[in-house]
């Protein structure tokens, strides 16, 4: 068994990154793709390594050379590689491949080892590798047969997203026997580049022999198992966070890059926080049917979705303004008021990183975190403070102070001549019905009081963006929407602020399906050993690590099996207790989670 790796082509769409090197000279976490291909195929006992090699390939030869690979290894040159594609490339080693069986790889691959023990492990003379089509995917799909048989090559003008749900993706990695090169595949490679010329690729050889003999190489699917292609700069960020040297540094890379984790198909997330059982299905494909005419005009300016919003939240429209997330709103609020702020920590960090002027902290001395109106009533009552925030159900403890209770803060912070800001992104959550101040003769009656809401929490809808600051201070609501640009929302989230009426009762349904699927993870976290689980009014639950093991150490472990849960280390110092955050997804999800906890924290 010999391999052949073609690493001729220029890689135009890495732009600086192969201005002076091909593209298997690209290092994903320091390490080039070709040094790691070279050092993961050596370890197969290997007959010969041939690599198919053109721009700047004396630099890549020379570098080869200098890595003392204990396969010997030879270089096939393509002296027109500007000029041709992988097709030819493949050609100039036509002889290599008539002579003993071959696995057949480009070299801008980067995979885990147990991807090419799948190949070689499969008895099977004539494979493609292939794993299950991915949004992040591109090139040559598949159709295939349940006995692994190629169907269908999917061209980009056949490729229909409808039907990607039938579809496999090529690893750009196939096993051929030496038979089969030397009698179908060699003799279809040199009668396709006469008829059609050097500038194609040479998986079009393999569908015209798919299409005569559908018997003669099948497909191999992946399992799980990791692997990239990498074409331009997203990839190579992509790569860099799927094979990091270590688990520290994986987690770190995940962890920065705030959310586009549809990218990691495998992945679940159980660290942002949102509605998994909202929106509904009759909502989405509204939305879905109405894609097209939404992505190609331009939402409505601020005022009119204003008038969205307050007829969505009751309030009138002089009292609330709609913003491209929560996160724009508090920016804004952050930079336009001023003095001195109380926050209770730990808590939603946006509000005072936002803040430019002094901060008041009240750091609550029970075991869970928790609080009440009497104690922030207490501790702030001499400190002179000019704004209090407070979140409410808080994040990331779930502390969580009744209506009733908060009207007591609100009319103190009235008499103390205190403007309260009042984030209740999670309120919806919370077992008390009705909870919301957001009620538009409330706000009124007490000018004092800012109320911010992120629709994407409750809602469901973090890729719209959407958020809502209201208070009964028309002047500030003024100031704010003079901040704020003209369009500050897109098309899909105005839309969505059009319908919400219509699915209220799916709402209402959705965060009922969470208060009873919260009192269930509740229950077995804490009957998994080493776990005490604090109770929670929101859509994520606080845990505290009591069996050795650090969250750091456990959240690792979890992404190792595709779980991302929140660090807390960032937020709660305090006695080198050792905290993590778990949102609340679906039961069959939620059900994977707990199993997995069980094993890590042994």
């Amino acid at each position: 068994m010999q391999a052949i790796i073609l690493a001729a082509g220029m890689g135009k769409r890495l732009k600086e990154h192969t201005k002076n090197n091909t593209k298997c000279m690209v290092r994903v976490n320091g390490v080039h793709l070709i040094d790691r291909m070279l050092h993961q195929l050596e370890q197969h006992n290997l007959s010969r390594i041939v690599i198919v090699i053109g721009y700047c390939g004396d630099k890549l030869r020379e570098h080869i050379e200098s890595l003392n690979i204990k396969v010997p290894v030879v270089f096939v040159e393509n002296n027109i590689y500007d000029k041709t594609n992988n097709i030819y490339s493949l050609w100039l080693a036509h002889d290599y491949l008539c002579e003993e069986d071959t696995i057949l790889l480009e070299s801008d691959l980067i995979v885990e080892d147990s991807v090419i023990d799948v190949l070689l492990d499969d008895p099977r003379a004539n494979l493609a590798l292939v794993d299950k089509y991915e949004s992040w995917m591109d090139g040559t799909c598949l159709k295939i047969s349940k006995e692994d048989y190629i169907l269908d090559f999917i061209s980009g003008s056949k490729f229909k997203f409808s039907e990607t749900g039938d579809y496999y993706k090529t690893v750009n990695i196939y096993k051929f026997s030496k038979c089969f090169s030397q009698n179908q595949y060699v003799p279809f490679l040199e009668a396709y580049c006469k008829a059609l010329g050097n500038n194609e690729y040479y998986e079009q050889v393999l569908k015209v022999i798919a299409m005569l003999d559908g018997s003669m190489i099948q497909s191999k699917k992946l399992s799980g198992q990791k692997w990239y292609e990498i074409d331009d700069a997203q990839d190579l960020d992509i790569a860099n966070s799927l094979f990091p040297s270590d688990s520290s540094t994986r987690m770190s890379l995940i962890s920065s890059r705030y959310g586009g984790y549809w990218r990691y198909p495998h992945m679940l997330d159980f660290c942002y926080l949102v509605n998994p059982y909202y929106p509904s299905k009759k909502m989405l494909s509204e939305i879905k049917t109405n894609a097209d005419i939404l992505i190609c005009q331009y939402p409505s300016g601020l005022n009119v979705n204003r008038i969205l919003v307050a007829k969505d939240f009751n309030v009138k429209i002089d009292n609330i303004v709609v913003g491209n997330g929560a996160a724009e709103l508090i920016n804004v609020l952050m930079n336009m008021i001023s003095g001195k702020m109380g926050i209770i920590r730990p808590t939603f960090e946006e509000y005072p990183n936002r803040y430019k002027d002094e901060l008041c902290v009240y750091t609550p001395e029970s075991h869970d975190f928790s609080y009440s109106a009497d104690d922030l009533i207490s501790f702030y009552n001499d400190k002179n403070i000019d704004v209090l925030t407070i979140i409410n159900p808080d994040n990331p403890s779930g502390n969580y102070i009744p209506s009733d209770y908060m009207k007591r803060i609100i009319e103190w912070t009235a008499n103390k001549g205190i403007r309260l800001i009042v984030d209740e992104s999670f309120v919806d959550f919370a077992d008390e019905p009705d909870a919301s101040l957001l009620d538009n003769d409330y706000l009124e009656d007490n000018p004092h009081l800012i109320v911010v809401k992120s629709i994407s929490k409750s809602h469901g809808v973090p890729g719209i963006r959407l958020g809502i600051l209201a208070s009964g201070d028309a002047d500030l609501i003024s100031e704010i929407a003079k901040e704020v640009s003209i369009w500050n929302i897109n098309s899909f989230a105005e839309f969505y602020l059009q319908i919400f009426e219509k699915y209220r009762k799916d709402f209402s349904k959705s965060l009922d399906h969470i208060k009873t699927e919260r009192k269930r993870l509740l229950k077995l976290l804490s009957e998994i050993e080493g776990i005490t689980a604090f109770d929670s009014q929101a859509n994520f639950v606080m845990i505290e690590l009591d069996s050795g093991i650090s969250a750091a150490q456990l959240s690792e472990r979890m992404l190792e099996d595709n779980i991302l849960i929140k660090n807390l280390d960032g937020k709660i110092k305090r006695d080198n207790r050792q905290f993590l955050r778990i949102a609340i997804r679906t039961e069959e999800e939620n059900n994977l989670m707990i199993e997995l906890l069980k094993k890590n924290t042994k």
